[in-house]
C-alpha cells in the first residue's frame, strides 16, 4: 500500500509538473551537446597505461582501470584542455548547462574521501554523496546493473588518478530544473535500481555482453527511443533514438535500418577500428570507439555482438514513395557531389568513405542524421589500427535547402534503399539548429 501512495504521489507530481520531467533523462547520458574532445586532452594514455604491482591492490586497480574504459567516463568527465578525468566539462541542453563533476583522487573537489559505500550508492541508486539525488547526467540507470566489486574496481583506480584541485563550475539550470528533488518523483516512475541478474538459460558471451551493453556501456541512452516524459521505452530497446541533432541508429536484427545483415565479425571490427566494408564511426560514436570500445578486449568485443546480434528486430514500416521529380533532381546533386567519394551506384570505398547503398544510417525512419553529416560534414574516429581520422566537408555553404533535401531524399532511396522523403523545411530546420548560414 506504501509503494501504491508513493507511486499515485510521484504521478501527480509529474502531471503537475509536466515538462519538467521530460527534461531529466535529456540530461542523462548522452543525450546532450557538447563540444568533441581532441586526442590531445583526452589521453588513452592514461586509459591503458600499465598499473605496477607495486600499486596497492595492483589487480582490482587494473580491472578498474578497464572497467572506466567500458564505461566511456573520460568523455563527460574530461574538458577540453583540462586534466584527465578533472571534470569541467559543459553539457549544454535545452534547460540549462550542467557540468561534468570531478573524478579525480583529490579529498576537496574529486572523489579522494568516497568510501566504497558511497560510490556504490551513486552507480546503483543514483545518489550523492551529501544527500539528495543526482542528475541522470550519471547514468545511473544502466550504472544500477554494475556489480559491487565492480563498483569498488573503479574507485580503486579513481584513487589512483592525479588529484587536480578543480571545483566543478555551479549548474545553470533554469527553474523549475534546478530543483533535485523532483528527481524522486521521476526515480519513482521510471528508475528500477538492481545490479544485473544473468540469464541461465543464455551463454555466458550473451550474458556477458548484456552486462555490458546495459550496464556501464549504456548503450540504450542514446540508441533507446524515450517516452514523452523522456524515460526509455522499454518495449523498443535498442530501437535507435534522435538526440542532440543526430540519429543514434537501430541496433536491432532489423536488416534494412538495423544490424540484421552485419556479421558478428562486422560489429567487433566496427568497435575496434571505427570501421567496417559497411560503416564508418562518426558523430558521437567516433568518442565512443576512440576512448571505449576499441580499447576493449576482444572478448568483450565479441560478448557485445552475440548480445547485440540477438535482438528482435524492429518492426518496420513502409514508407511514402519519394517524388519522381525530386529523385531526378536528387540524382544530379549526388552525381556532381558525391560521386567522387561515395561512388556512382553507392558503392563507396570499403573501409575508407562508407558505401551508401543497403546503410542503415541513411535509412533510419528519422533523417536526422542524414542531414547533420551533409549540412555540417563528420570525421571518423581515430583508433590505434586507424590512427588516420577522415572528414566528410561540410555541404551548408554549397547546396540549397532544397538541393540537400533531393539528395537525401535520392540516397535513401536509391539501390534498394526505402526511407522517408526529406523535405527542403526539415533542411532548414537542421540548418538553423546547427546554426549554419544558409548558401
Amino acid at each position: 500500500m506504501a509503494r501504491k501512495v508513493e507511486i499515485a504521489l510521484a504521478v501527480g507530481l509529474v502531471a503537475a509538473l509536466g515538462v519538467v520531467a521530460v527534461g531529466f533523462l535529456l540530461l542523462g547520458g548522452r543525450a546532450v551537446a557538447y563540444t568533441p574532445m581532441s586526442a590531445t586532452t583526452l589521453s588513452v594514455h592514461a586509459l591503458t597505461q600499465p598499473i605496477p604491482d607495486s600499486v596497492p591492490n595492483a589487480q582490482q586497480v587494473r580491472l578498474g582501470q578497464y572497467l572506466v574504459r567500458v564505461g566511456d567516463c573520460a568523455s563527460c568527465h574530461t574538458r577540453e584542455g583540462g586534466a584527465f578525468l578533472a571534470g569541467g566539462l559543459a553539457l549544454s541542453t535545452p534547460f540549462g548547462t550542467i557540468y561534468g563533476p570531478n573524478l579525480t583522487s583529490d579529498r576537496q573537489t574529486g572523489v579522494g574521501d568516497w568510501t566504497p559505500d558511497e560510490f556504490y550508492a551513486a552507480l546503483h541508486e543514483g545518489a550523492q554523496v551529501h544527500g539528495g539525488a543526482l542528475y541522470p547526467a550519471m547514468p545511473y540507470p544502466y550504472t544500477t546493473h554494475v556489480t559491487r566489486a565492480d563498483a569498488d574496481a573503479i574507485l580503486a583506480f579513481l584513487k589512483t588518478v592525479a588529484p587536480v584541485n578543480e571545483r566543478r563550475s555551479t549548474n545553470q539550470l533554469t527553474f523549475p530544473f534546478s530543483i533535485r528533488a523532483l528527481v524522486h518523483g521521476w526515480n519513482l516512475l521510471f528508475f528500477h535500481p538492481g545490479e544485473f541478474k544473468p540469464d541461465p538459460g543464455k551463454s555466458a558471451a550473451w550474458n556477458r555482453g548484456a552486462y555490458l551493453v546495459t550496464g556501464l556501456g549504456h548503450c540504450g541512452a542514446c540508441h533507446t527511443p524515450k517516452n514523452s516524459l523522456a524515460a526509455d521505452r522499454p518495449s523498443e530497446a535498442l530501437q535507435g533514438g534522435t538526440l542532440d541533432n543526430w540519429v543514434a541508429p537501430d541496433l536491432t536484427a532489423n536488416t534494412r535500418t538495423g544490424l540484421g545483415n552485419w556479421s558478428s565479425d562486422d560489429i567487433v571490427e566496427y568497435l575496434r577500428t571505427g570501421r567496417n566494408a559497411r560503416a564508418n564511426a562518426g558523430g558521437s560514436m567516433a568518442e565512443v570507439v576512440s576512448y571505449s570500445t576499441s580499447l576493449l578486449t576482444d572478448a568483450d568485443l565479441h560478448a557485445i555482438a552475440t548480445y547485440l546480434k540477438e535482438q528482435p528486430a524492429r518492426p518496420d514500416v513502409k514508407p511514402n514513395d519519394p517524388d519522381a521529380v525530386a529523385m531526378q533532381r536528387g540524382a544530379a546533386v549526388f552525381s556532381d557531389a558525391c560521386t567522387a567519394c561515395h561512388m556512382e551506384e553507392g558503392l563507396g570505398q570499403t573501409r575508407i568513405f562508407p558505401p551508401l547503398r543497403a546503410d542503415a544510417v541513411s535509412q533510419q525512419p528519422d533523417p536526422t542524421g542524414v542531414l547533420h553529416i551533409i549540412l555540417a560534414g563528420d570525421r571518423t574516429a581515430s583508433t590505434a589500427t586507424r590512427p588516420t581520422p577522415l572528414s566528410m566537408p561540410s555541404f551548408a555553404w554549397k547546396l540549397t535547402d532544397e538541393q540537400i533535401a533531393d539528395v537525401a531524399t535520392y540516397a535513401r532511396n536509391s539501390w534498394g534503399n526505402r526511407a522517408q522523403p526529406v523535405s527542403a523545411k526539415q533542411v532548414g530546420d537542421m540548418r538553423s539548429n546547427l546554426k549554419l548560414t544558409d548558401r
